[in-house]
């Protein structure tokens, strides 16, 4: 639990001190459901939500003190009996608490961004470090102005090192998380057309994912796919350390020999500083290799052996939605229904191929965020369709209705395109046979896992 005094907490922020009942808080929470006897609530305002609203929820649930961004008269502070804080912007001053509250450990802190991968990466290096360290990790993908914050404040004296995401949605974003997280080590896993929509070009998605290098000081160290061009060039930005990682091109940590040796492992072998070890993954995908080398490199930045890597992969816990394998009834199922796009889509087809037994069915719903370029992006994506040879296509979404319309163009007999989840599922059942394995797969905002539901 994240401490604090009063004291603390105004030399984190311009705060300004409304009444005071209370100059401890245990604990700094943002959500009601949290909150327990002498914690600090922060008010924060969002575009669904006001905190204040739940402000008497929070002092009758025993918090000691509020932050909030109104002013109260006298006889409003005699209906609040605890410590109140008033900040102009209670995000703001969260991102702050936060901020302060990190620099009191000396750890390693280890950020991730990336237009795809992220949380995979951020899962896999917390399972490499695991088997030396005590490891606080970002939960699910809480990777935002307001998650970001929330995992550096679960930082106990315990926690060895932390391994945190950070997401973005335009410029200046990933800086001020950086700002906030001061990470020590860094990783970008890659960049792609993820927030097209927003940014407008893969320069400038490059641009903003390069946030993160920048703010890397001299003792830090980059972590940076060889194979991603975009990223590749971020090393002239690098001012400490660099530590590349790929499959194709020359790198220091270099992948090869890969193989899927059953339908939830990858084998594969790591060349670094001219020693070639062996790994194995409970998990396939050729672009989960590129994930798992970046958390190698952070294995081998803080001197951790082969071994002891190898026993924290061992450990390893997939986030759920993304290429989870499960048998459903007769058929396997891979549910990557968490996000999409372009980058990830094509991977996820590839190792579609590569797993299925029998026929090989494509469940695949709109790609979001991709502004200009999402007819040719969501057309490319059947063309590709055809090549990995996929037996049955079934599509859900205006968009994704352009893959349906190339994939039958290129020569896919079996193709369905639909406009709602039942239809999808109605589709679905009709056509499957035993041992078929169905991928499914769009963007977070086409929920394709409720297609799983009605098989």
């Amino acid at each position: 639990m994240a401490s604090f005094t009063l004291s603390e907490v105004q030399a984190a922020f311009s705060a300004v001190v409304l009444q005071t009942k209370q100059n401890k808080f245990c604990d700094i929470v943002t959500d009601t459901r949290f909150v327990k006897k002498g914690v600090l609530f922060v008010a924060l305002i969002g575009e669904k939500f006001d905190g204040h609203d739940f402000l008497q929820a929070a002092i009758e649930q025993g918090a000691a003190g509020v932050l909030v961004s109104r002013t109260y008269s006298e006889d409003q502070l005699h209906d609040l009996p605890v410590t109140v804080i008033y900040a102009d912007d209670t995000l703001k001053a969260y991102q702050l608490l936060a901020k302060a509250y990190r620099r009191r450990f000396s750890i390693p802190v280890i950020a991730i961004t990336g237009s795809n991968g992220k949380t995979t990466t951020k899962d896999f290096t917390a399972a490499v470090l695991s088997a030396k360290f005590k490891v606080l990790k970002t939960e699910a993908n809480f990777n935002n102005e307001i998650g970001l914050p929330k995992t550096l404040l679960q930082l106990q004296a315990t926690h060895q090192v932390a391994v945190v995401e950070m997401g973005m949605r335009g410029f200046g974003q990933i800086a001020k998380l950086a700002e906030i997280a001061r990470p020590t080590i860094g990783i970008v896993t890659n960049v792609g057309e993820t927030h097209m929509e927003i940014l407008g070009s893969l320069a400038n998605i490059a641009k903003a994912k390069a946030e993160l290098v920048e703010h890397l000081d001299e003792a830090s160290v980059a972590i940076l796919n060889a194979d991603n061009s975009f990223v590749a060039a971020m090393q002239s930005k690098v001012k400490g350390k660099c530590v590349t990682f790929g499959i194709e091109k020359p790198s220091d940590l270099r992948a090869g020999h890969i193989k899927t040796v059953h339908k939830n492992c990858t084998e594969f072998d790591c060349t670094f500083k001219g020693k070639t070890y062996s790994f194995v993954l409970p998990i396939v995908g050729r672009h989960n290799v590129y994930n798992v080398l970046a958390a190698l490199a952070v294995g081998f930045t803080l001197g951790l052996s082969a071994i002891e890597m190898q026993k924290g992969l061992a450990g390893f816990t997939l986030t759920k939605m993304r290429f989870e394998i499960q048998q459903v009834g007769l058929y396997q199922v891979i549910n990557d229904a968490y996000n999409a796009s372009p980058m990830s889509m094509k991977a996820a087809l590839e190792t579609l191929a590569e797993v299925a037994s029998a026929r090989k069915i494509a469940v695949l719903g709109d790609m979001l965020e991709l502004g200009s370029v999402s007819v040719e992006a969501h057309k490319n994506i059947g063309k590709l369709v055809a090549d990995q040879k996929i037996d049955a296509l079934i599509t859900f979404g205006d968009m994704a209705a352009h893959i349906a319309q190339e994939a039958r163009t290129a020569g896919v007999k079996l193709v369905y395109t639909c406009n709602s989840h039942a239809e999808a599922g109605k589709v679905l059942n009709e056509i499957l046979q035993p041992d078929d394995t169905i991928l499914f797969k769009g963007s977070r905002g086409m929920q394709m896992e409720k297609i799983i539901d009605l098989i």
